[in-house]
């Protein structure tokens, strides 16, 4: 998912990156924005400011090795900022709300052109791509399981902390897609208000109907 942080490396000048770490992130953001075949290794090597033999140095296995390098790059950049957020609200339906309205900033800072790296590069490749598509799912087992954490610290049960995690981080992923596709967060903030609403529901000492 895209975060108002998401990509500042790659965005402005590449100061002090090292090589690989150029071409990663470059690959990560223009993936995130042309998806994996609309983006070329050529692309790639050009805007890193690397040679093309440096990108196969780096990544003999070519455009798809890269882009598994280049998913694990934003999901370890959301995920930072998830657990963050998780960290810093008291209330787990609070925090949720909060990644909403970052992800919402995050959208209208690109200009709406900058959605979840995972979700652009994993699209393109169903099918044909298993490593790209394994690096996805191990993307958003990882976020699911930050939830999970944050809603058993919380006293969840294990079982309603399990499907709050997928339905959290599902709605995410289709929140921020509608929200860029129609260039509105009112996808997002009303995903937020509504996930919020339903983690009150299965809060421990909640009643239920």
């Amino acid at each position: 998912m895209k975060t108002s942080a998401r990509q500042r490396g790659a965005a402005g000048p590449h100061g002090a990156l090292g090589t690989r770490d150029r071409i990663v992130r470059t690959a990560s953001r223009l993936m995130q924005r042309q998806g994996y075949d609309g983006t070329g290794i050529k692309q790639i090597s050009q805007e890193a400011e690397a040679t093309l033999g440096s990108v196969y140095h780096f990544f003999p296995g070519g455009k798809q090795e890269l882009a598994v390098a280049a998913i694990r790059h934003g999901e370890k950049e959301f995920a930072d900022e998830l657990r963050e957020i998780l960290d810093g609200e008291d209330d787990p339906a609070e925090a949720v709300v909060a990644c909403t309205r970052r992800l919402a900033e995050g959208l209208r800072a690109s200009d709406w052109v900058d959605g979840c790296p995972v979700t652009a590069t994993a699209l393109g490749t169903a099918g044909r791509v298993p490593d790209v598509q394994r690096a996805a799912a191990e993307a958003f087992a990882h976020w699911r399981r930050l939830v999970f954490d944050r809603l058993r610290r919380a006293g969840f049960a294990e079982d309603d902390a399990h499907d709050l995690s997928h339905t959290v981080i599902s709605t995410l992923e289709g929140a921020e897609l509608a929200a860029q596709v129609s260039q509105d967060d009112r996808p997002l903030h009303a995903a937020g208000r509504h996930l919020a609403r339903l983690i009150d529901l299965h809060r421990p000492g909640a009643a239920r109907s």
